[in-house]
């Protein structure tokens, strides 16, 4: 028997970011996680709010993604 796994589930979370403190900021954190493949619900100074299949996405891609935007997620 073989089971098929069309997709994983979806997860919507908010991450906490440090060093955000404009609208510049808020667009190349926007824009780092589309670019890396993340539906963005909510891009905001000092928070980043996302949508993503876990089968396809982790959050080592998240962060990596707003760390090349120049910010760190709060942990």
């Amino acid at each position: 028997m073989f089971v098929l796994k069309f997709g994983g589930n979806m997860i919507t979370k908010t991450y906490q970011i440090s060093g955000m403190n404009c609208n510049h900021c808020v667009m190349a954190v926007q824009n780092e996680l589309r670019d890396a493949g993340i539906d963005v619900v909510k891009v905001e100074i000092g928070a980043a709010t996302v949508t993503f299949d876990d089968s396809k996405i982790n959050e080592d891609i998240i962060f990596n993604a707003i760390k090349e935007a120049g910010f760190q997620v709060e942990q």
